[in-house]
């Protein structure tokens, strides 16, 4: 994609999707039983890709300021490779893993930076998501510096993805189109109610899906390897791993096309979202981030997620409880993993662009009592 190749600098790789990236980085540049520092808080499939790559999810403790790795409480000795996360846009210390292999997680952070500098450009690789800023319904990109490392990722993406169909390119286009359409004329509710009779959203144990412990440890047994961990990974992108055709690819290039476009809206629903006093602290350390959520921290986020569907908003990316509470014994444990706790239990991801809609309700919302260690 043009706009990442100019802001990063870099080669890039078009794909299925942000999460075939991920995979494929790390079976790039990480070897099978090498220990990976990562957030306990991000997507469920991520977990599972990194299982699939062979490698040993170590948690690491996280900051309440901005619910990324508390980089000051890491001992980087113990770990061969850092994956970022980025969380909702705000940056992880990139700087600060130099000399691992690093590899960023951008799906939130397409237009993020660290003093001026595009996240995406501090690892031996970078992945974006297209469904993300650009709202596309699917499509990543993998960003790399050398060209021969962009060949051999080719290589081995062209092994593992499968044949698309237009009629799939077509559904997905068509569900991203209503998406927004149900966002522009306040249709949120009944779209929601829709999905969920169609059973187009994944059932979910709260806001993870089913771990299955049994058929989990059978999949890791054939590590590295993707295929087997299809059913954990695909979660709301069941063709995660399918070739896109021209339509796709033509709508993906038109929505990225979009995204600084609507960068003034973006900051401008941040900077209001910002004078909350629920509102994430790091969030306040720079207003110029046009953040892909922007995260409040709220006393009793459950009953306020219920009340903004009442009123046609939205709430998603929520990754409640943390991953070494998710998947004891497939992670190792964070040594303190209360402040991860608090987060998923208070967080409140916010889509600044919408940030008028939700405003007369979030106004109202208390902040919890202080993370551990700060009460």
């Amino acid at each position: 994609m043009k706009y990442i190749a100019e802001r990063t600098g870099r080669y890039c790789l078009s794909l299925p999707s942000n999460r075939l990236g991920l995979y494929l980085a790390l079976r790039h540049w990480c070897k099978p039983g090498q220990r990976l520092l990562m957030s306990p808080i991000s997507a469920d499939e991520i977990l599972f890709l990194v299982l699939a790559a062979g490698l040993r999810p170590v948690i690491a403790p996280l900051s309440p300021r901005d619910g990324n790795i508390d980089v000051a409480r890491v001992d980087l000795g113990t770990v061969d490779a850092v994956l970022t996360t980025n969380l909702y846009g705000l940056p992880d210390d990139a700087p600060a893993f130099a000399g691992k292999i690093l590899v960023e997680d951008v799906a939130h952070a397409m237009e993020s930076s660290i003093q001026g500098r595009p996240l995406g450009t501090f690892g031996q690789a970078a992945v974006f998501s297209l469904s993300k800023h650009p709202s596309a319904g699917s499509g990543g990109v993998l960003v790399v510096d050398d060209v021969s490392d962009l060949e051999a990722l080719a290589r081995a993406r062209d092994e593992l993805t499968v044949r698309g169909s237009l009629r799939a390119d077509l559904w997905s286009v068509a569900g991203s189109m209503v998406r927004h359409a149900a966002l522009k004329f306040d249709l949120v509710r009944p779209a929601l109610k829709l999905a969920r009779s169609l059973g187009l959203q994944e059932k979910r144990e709260g806001y993870r899906i089913a771990l299955d412990p049994d058929g989990l440890k059978s999949a890791l047994k054939q590590a590295p390897s993707l295929p087997p961990f299809d059913r954990w990974v695909h979660a709301d992108l069941h063709r995660y791993r399918a070739r896109r055709g021209r339509l796709a690819r033509w709508y993906q290039a038109r929505r990225v096309t979009g995204v600084p476009e609507g960068r003034a809206r973006r900051l401008a629903g941040v900077q209001r979202l910002a004078e909350l006093p629920t509102v994430a602290p790091a969030v306040l350390d720079d207003l110029s981030r046009p953040l892909f959520r922007v995260p409040l921290l709220v006393r009793d986020r459950d009953a306020a997620i219920a009340e903004l569907e009442r009123h046609g908003v939205a709430t998603g990316y929520l990754y409640d409880p943390p991953y070494d509470d998710y998947a004891p014994g497939f992670t190792e444990p964070s040594p303190d993993p209360e402040p991860a706790r608090w987060w998923a239990r208070h967080v409140l991801p916010v889509d600044p662009m919408y940030a008028a809609r939700a405003f007369p309700i979030l106004r109202r919302l208390e902040p919890p009592d202080g993370p551990p260690g700060c009460r």
